[in-house]
């Protein structure tokens, strides 16, 4: 059988099971926004948080393209994205579920320590331990630990075996440190001297200054939208994917300037400077283990 047609399979069973769907591409990321919907000028998809006017039939915006609607599975529009996928992921609020993504054996053994035992599937470096109810997702909440939730996407790894029992509020409270309160007016940190990417510093960068520049101007300013909350988990993805940017380059990159303006941004509106600081390294090292 094609791959891709047991992915499409695998998902039209998950969508009989009303469990939001959508194909990942090689790498485990979401098929980039075509053309129309790049940069989000089409306005988003209207279940995003910002409701937008977009209709496109293809697979565009990430998690918020994940459906239960058999005929935008199987339709034309999908069907590349089908012949090309590596796996198939699933929004886990869509069907009512937290994940809690163990990364390694160390959060796995927090977790059988501190968390209820229930529903869990084993994953390539750990496990997802999956709750009934749903939450604002987060990345790096503890070391090795990622919230999958509200707005974000999870991979389907099997049915997994135990019995899932209700999300209790110590996973809820994981996040409770993200979830600040926005700052008014200046900063109280350590951190907030203004930072800069200096290619006198990055002599084995293989990039030009254009592309750094570009590249983390936009991801700041990802950063800096989430004022009301997210902005952690936001600076850990930023820090991911401008981390994997560099990982075939001889080296150094000034990596050290990229990730303190990534924190300077978080600790901007409102997250803790330690956090911001732990999310950060979290996201620079996840970048280098997934492009290895």
């Amino acid at each position: 059988m094609d791959p891709g047609t047991g992915h499409l399979q695998t998902a039209l069973e998950l969508a009989a099971a009303n469990v939001p769907v959508l194909p990942l591409r090689e790498g485990k990321g979401p098929f980039g926004n075509c053309r129309a919907c790049a940069g989000c000028a089409c306005g988003g998809r209207p279940n995003m948080k910002n409701a937008g006017t977009c209709r496109c039939p293809d697979v565009c915006h990430a998690w918020a393209a994940a459906t239960t609607d058999t005929h935008v599975i199987t339709s034309r529009a999908w069907a590349r994205a089908w012949r090309q996928a590596a796996a198939v992921a699933y929004h886990p609020a869509g069907a009512g579920l937290t994940v809690v993504d163990l990364d390694d054996p160390e959060a796995v053994a927090w977790a059988r320590q501190t968390l209820p035992p229930t529903h869990t599937v084993q994953t390539t470096r750990g496990e997802h331990w999956i709750y009934r109810g749903t939450m604002p997702s987060a990345n790096s909440v503890r070391p090795g630990v990622d919230i999958k939730s509200r707005m974000n996407y999870a991979r389907w790894l099997g049915h997994g075996t135990g019995t899932i029992v209700d999300l209790p509020s110590a996973v809820r409270a994981l996040i409770v440190k993200e979830e600040a309160t926005p700052a008014r007016g200046p900063v109280a940190s350590s951190s907030l001297a203004r930072a800069t990417w200096d290619r006198t510093v990055a002599t084995g960068c293989r990039h030009t200054e254009a592309y750094i520049h570009t590249g983390l101007a936009r991801g700041l300013a990802k950063v800096s939208s989430h004022t009301q909350s997210g902005a952690g988990s936001q600076a850990f993805g930023v820090a991911r994917f401008l981390a994997a940017q560099h990982t075939h380059c001889p080296g150094p990159c000034d990596l050290d300037g990229i990730a303190q303006q990534i924190i300077n941004a978080a600790v901007a509106v409102g997250v803790p400077e330690a956090y911001a600081q732990r999310a950060v390294a979290n996201g620079l090292n996840a970048g280098v283990r997934g492009s290895q």
